[in-house]
């Protein structure tokens, strides 16, 4: 599983000029999921997710996790993020989860959020989505279960 976690003021997904999904202060991450991730990868991230330490504390330090200051998550699915582009100049995606397999894992880490007391927002799992957001710092993390980075 991949994560990109980005720290932000506000953040909102729409398909098709309808918000699907949007919110204030916290992180926006976009989750990429691979054909073997499974319950330990969904704990992982939920984790991950809920205690990482990105938000200032009262020293202006990252030291507080976005349990510690009440933020959102905005949970959007990405399986570009399993784009290999290291032969060629097209990416392959035979690592990217299929569809149906990647979607329940996708719902699984936004309820295992939602289960640590921290409101997640989603986009539309497979759709053509618009993105905004204001990244503050600007703070960006990129994760990996499998500490490729």
């Amino acid at each position: 599983m991949r994560l990109v976690v980005q720290r932000v003021s506000s953040a909102r997904v729409t398909v098709d000029e309808r918000v699907t999904g949007a919110i204030e202060a916290g992180l926006m991450v976009l989750i990429g999921i691979t054909d073997t991730d499974g319950d330990g990868e969904v704990e992982w991230a939920a984790d991950k997710i809920c205690n990482l330490r990105i938000f200032n504390d009262d020293d202006g330090k990252m030291n507080r996790s976005l349990r510690d200051v009440g933020g959102r998550v905005l949970l959007v699915s990405q399986f570009t993020l399993y784009g290999d582009a290291r032969k060629g100049r097209r990416p392959s995606f035979v690592h990217a989860a299929g569809g149906a397999e990647a979607e329940s894992v996708y719902w699984r880490v936004a309820a295992a959020v939602e289960a640590r007391a921290t409101r997640c927002a989603t986009g539309e799992f497979g759709a053509a989505m618009q993105v905004s957001l204001v990244n503050e710092g600007p703070v960006t993390v990129l994760l990996d279960s499998e500490k490729a980075f």
